[in-house]
C-alpha cells in the first residue's frame, strides 16, 4: 500500500473511511471511490495486471492521504475473476469486503434511471459498502479457506464430468441399439460394468461378435441367428461405440483421481465430517467448500440462514406465518438434502427416521418434515466442524 495510506488496525467509523467499489472481470476491472456521503472522489478502469494494481492503489493512497481517510475495498468476486486483485490487496494489508452481487443489482434497480456499465456497477458496490460495512464478510486468506477453494474446484470438476458421463451413457445406449439390436441389454445385467465396456470395445456390433474366433462366451441368440438376421452396423457406428466406451472408462479413472485428491484435502482439514451418516467424501467436500470457515457463523441460525434452511417471516396485518426460504446457498442446501434423504432411507439411521416420522405425526407434510430434518443436520454439521469431532448419535 502507498506510504500515505493508513492500515485499518482499528475499526474506523464511516466518516473516517474511503469506500472503493470494484467491479471485476476476467481481463479488466472498474473501480469507483466514494466518501461516506456518497460523493465520488475518483474512478479507475484498469487491466487485470499486477502493474495496474500498483498504480491504482498508489492513486487511491494519495486521495486517502489528502483527506486523512482509511480506504476499504469492496469486491463482487474474490474467488474467480477477482482472485488476483483480492490477493494483491490482501498482501498489501488492505481491508477487503466481499459484496454479494444481488445487493449491487438491488442498488442499481432502485436508481431513477438504472444504467448497466462497469463504472456504474463499481459505484453500486461502493454504495453497498457504505450502507452495510459492518455486516459484509471480510476477505481473508487462511489454510482452511485455501483448502475449501481447492475442494470447490474439484467438486465442480467432478460434477462436470459426471454430467458428461451421463450424456455418453445415453448416447451409447442409442448406438448399441443400432449395432446390436434390442437384445444388447441381455448380454450383461449392467451394460456399463468394466467387463461390459471392454466387451463393447472388442465387439462393437453383433456381427463382429458372431464372426470373432476369440475365446469369448457368446450369447446363445448370436449363435442361432444368421448374419442376415443381425443389425448391419457401418464402420463409423462401430468407431462411435469404441470412442464413447473408451471415454467412459477414462472418465472413471478421472473420478478415481478426484476422489483420492478430495480425501487428501479432507485429511488436511482434520475434519471428521465423513462419519456423519449419509455424508461420503464428495458430500463432505461440498459442505466444507461452501461453508469455508465455520467460524464465520456465530450462531447455528446464521449458518442455517446461509444454507437456505431458515424460514422467512411473512406478516401482513393480523396474519403472521413463516414460509420456506428459496434463498441461501443452493449448492450447500442440495448437499444437506441428499444427506437427509439417505438418513431416512431403508439403510438410514433410526434416530433420523424417528424424527422424520414424529414431524409427520405433527400433521406436517413430508416436504416440511424433511426440511425440519435438514435443519437438524446443519446444526450437527456446524457442531462437528467447530469442534473437529466425529459424529455421535
Amino acid at each position: 500500500m502507498g506510504a500515505n495510506v493508513k492500515t485499518p488496525s482499528v475499526r474506523s467509523s464511516r466518516v473516517n473511511r474511503l469506500f472503493v467499489g470494484v467491479d471485476v472481470h476476467k481481463d479488466n476491472h472498474a473501480a469507483v471511490v466514494l466518501d461516506c456521503f456518497g460523493e465520488e472522489q475518483a474512478s479507475f478502469e484498469i487491466g487485470n495486471e499486477y502493474g495496474d494494481f500498483v498504480s491504482m492503489v498508489e492513486d487511491i493512497g494519495k486521495v486517502a492521504g489528502e483527506k486523512d481517510l482509511v480506504p476499504v475495498f469492496g469486491l463482487e468476486d474474490t474467488y474467480g475473476a477477482g482472485d488476483f486483485l483480492a490477493r494483491y490487496l490482501f498482501g498489501k494489508g488492505c481491508e477487503i469486503k466481499t459484496v454479494n452481487p444481488v445487493l449491487v443489482k438491488r442498488e442499481r434497480d432502485f436508481e431513477t434511471h438504472p444504467e448497466k456499465s462497469d463504472l456504474a456497477d463499481a459505484k453500486g458496490v461502493a454504495k453497498v459498502l457504505i450502507q452495510r460495512i459492518d455486516t459484509l464478510p471480510h476477505y481473508n486468506v487462511t489454510k482452511t479457506i485455501e483448502i475449501s477453494r481447492d475442494m470447490g474446484n474439484l467438486v465442480k470438476d467432478r460434477e462436470t464430468i459426471v454430467f458428461e458421463q451421463t450424456i455418453l451413457k445415453n448416447q451409447l445406449h442409442r448406438i448399441l441399439h443400432q449395432s446390436w439390436g434390442s437384445a444388447y441389454r441381455t448380454v450383461f445385467k449392467d451394460v456399463f460394468t468394466k467387463q461390459a465396456l471392454d466387451f463393447w470395445i472388442n465387439f462393437p456390433s453383433a456381427i463382429e461378435c458372431k464372426k470373432s474366433h476369440k475365446r469369448v462366451v457368446k450369447p446363445d441368440w448370436i449363435k442361432k441367428k444368421g448374419y442376415e438376421e443381425l443389425p448391419q452396423a457401418s464402420g463409423i457406428t462401430k468407431n462411435q461405440v469404441r470412442r464413447k466406451t473408451k471415454r467412459i472408462l477414462a472418465i472413471r479413472e478421472e473420478l478415481k483421481e478426484i476422489e483420492a485428491e478430495l480425501k487428501q484435502l479432507l485429511e488436511q482439514t482434520s475434519q471428521k465430517l465423513e462419519t456423519l451418516p449419509g455424508c461420503g467424501t464428495t458430500l463432505a467436500s461440498v459442505v466444507i467448500s461452501e461453508i469455508k470457515d465455520v467460524r464465520r457463523f456465530k450462531t447455528p441460525a446464521q449458518l442455517a440462514k446461509y444454507a437456505g434452511l431458515a424460514p422467512r417471516s411473512y406478516e401482513s396485518g393480523k396474519k403472521k406465518r413463516h414460509i420456506k426460504s428459496k434463498s441461501g446457498n443452493r449448492r450447500l442446501n442440495r448437499a444437506i438434502y441428499q444427506i437427509a434423504l439417505t438418513q431416512i432411507s431403508n439403510q438410514g439411521i433410526p434416530k433420523a427416521k424417528e424424527y422424520y416420522q414424529k414431524k409427520i405425526g405433527e400433521s406436517k407434510s413430508k416436504k416440511h418434515a424433511l426440511t425440519c430434518l435438514k435443519r437438524q443436520i446443519i446444526d450437527i454439521i456446524r457442531s462437528m466442524l467447530k469442534e473437529k469431532r466425529e459424529y455421535y448419535p
